[in-house]
């Protein structure tokens, strides 16, 4: 076995599920306050990164410097797409709280649909070029045969983002309002808890954490559609329930399994079989493990 080959690989599968992770980070956000299953997510993932190319755009023909205009374009895509899952909170799903559980996921796929169509119209239904705006590494010269610039920087924003929402959910005086609201929202209001202002908080965190991986993942791959979000956004929710929807730690993991697992897979068998792996992975966990890899089974007291 070629070892290279083998590291190869398994830094792409690092580098590609790190990207799931974020994404699904803000399904299991949602899913643990609210029980809904967002699918207009990965639609806030595709409006991050062409946010990110209109302001790059902006940007070059200022004259900034590339690792300027990617740090402000990702700054402004995480604020923009953050204010988008705000205002798809209050205007698709706080209506329909309290509504039937099938009214409130309608809803999502509809949003989801609007804003497929709505980016397609604005812009276009072609593939725009993503400028590369990396700074130079020189350190990377060394490890140049199995990570690029743009998979450390992944690597690094992802990890760093996941590490900055842990400390944050774990510490804050916010974050242990959204695990007690999570862990029971009844309760939560009698001790005062603001439970709507929780549920937007969420929205924006998870928006915030999509747009990022949006913006990382058109850099990377030098390109953005209206499209990229749907399939995205269906990976990331396979890796949200491979981990245990409603888990931090779940969507983590399961993002990285997804990633790695499908890099494997393109590379040992062929490229034409990683997204019916993702899905297969999703069956058998299923079946075997419903809760998810670190998800745990809810006791329902009679």
């Amino acid at each position: 076995m070629d070892v290279q080959y083998f590291v190869e690989l398994f830094f792409g599968g690092l580098t590609r599920g790190s990207i799931y992770a974020l994404i699904a980070l803000g399904y299991t956000l949602v899913y643990g306050i609210i029980e809904l299953i967002n699918f207009a997510h990965g639609e806030i993932y595709m409006l991050g990164a062409f946010t990110a190319l209109l302001v790059a755009g902006v940007l070059g023909i200022m004259g900034f410097p590339a690792g300027g205009i990617l740090v402000v374009a990702a700054l402004a895509a995480v604020i923009w797409s953050a204010a988008y899952g705000f205002t798809l909170e209050k205007v698709a799903y706080k209506p329909l709280r309290g509504a039937p559980r099938l009214s409130p996921l309608i809803s999502a796929i509809g949003m989801s649909i609007f804003l497929q169509n709505y980016v397609l119209l604005a812009q276009t239904s072609d593939y725009l070029p993503f400028p590369r705006l990396l700074p130079d590494m020189p350190f990377l010269d060394y490890i140049d045969n199995i990570m690029g610039p743009s998979d450390f920087l992944i690597l690094t924003c992802s990890m760093l983002a996941m590490i900055a929402l842990t400390i944050f959910i774990r510490y804050t005086k916010m974050g242990k309002a959204m695990r007690a609201t999570a862990q029971n929202r009844k309760m939560a209001l009698l001790l005062g808890i603001n439970a709507d202002r929780i549920i937007s908080l969420t929205f924006i965190v998870g928006s915030a954490l999509a747009a990022l991986g949006g913006v990382l993942i058109a850099s990377h791959m030098g390109q953005v559609n209206f499209g990229i979000g749907f399939l995205a956004g269906l990976k990331a929710f396979t890796a949200a329930v491979l981990g245990g929807i409603g888990s931090i730690p779940g969507a983590v993991v399961g993002g990285l399994v997804l990633g790695i697992a499908e890099s494997f897979t393109t590379g040992y068998i062929s490229g034409n079989y990683e997204d019916a792996l993702a899905f297969a992975l999703l069956i058998l966990i299923l079946i075997f493990r419903p809760d998810g890899i670190l998800g745990k089974a809810k006791v329902q007291k009679v």
